[in-house]
């Protein structure tokens, strides 16, 4: 899967301009934050800046930030958009922990050839398939935990499901 094809997967899942009190990201277009919009470009994201973002204007974001910080390109295409996903939702940072935490790497944060060769011998052992159900559990094991999961926990965990769904029907 391409990075975009797997933006347009996460397009999707993220929506339009949402400015819920509840949700600690505040203002978001496109499922990027307002906080997150200004530190990239440097400059205020006002909201008609951020009413106004387009999927053109956050991809390079989205690339340089969330896919090829969790390696997206190498992770093959199911796997990569999970990783890419939860990425966005709670950092590459923690996402790329908990992929390291499951293969049993060194969870760094940073997903090198170290990383990548327990991917492989995870995969080898108990398949991609089985890699793919364990990050969708530990996802929904991360989001159970949240102080806000009373208020958006339905709606994580059937996104979680959605893209897992999405991710299993690539090895088919």
């Amino acid at each position: 899967m391409s990075f975009s094809d797997a933006l347009a997967v996460l397009l999707k899942e993220e929506g339009g301009f949402v400015n819920d009190p509840h949700d600690p990201g505040g203002m978001t277009n496109l499922g990027v934050t307002a906080k997150t919009w200004a530190e990239y470009t440097g400059r205020p994201a006002t909201e008609a800046v951020m009413r106004g973002l387009t999927q053109v204007a956050v991809a390079p974001l989205y690339k340089s930030r969330y896919w090829d910080k969790v390696a997206g390109d190498q992770l093959g295409d199911a796997l990569g958009l999970m990783v890419f996903d939860f990425a966005v939702n709670a950092g590459p940072g923690r996402a790329a922990k908990m992929l390291q935490k499951i293969v049993l790497a060194i969870p760094d944060g940073q997903i090198g050839r170290g990383t990548l060769q327990a991917v492989q011998a995870y995969s080898m052992r108990k398949g991609i398939d089985a890699l793919i159900e364990a990050y969708a559990d530990a996802r929904r094991d991360y989001y159970r935990a949240l102080p806000t999961f009373w208020r958006f926990g339905k709606g994580w965990l059937a996104r979680v499901k959605r893209v897992e769904d999405a991710a299993l029907a690539l090895l088919k």
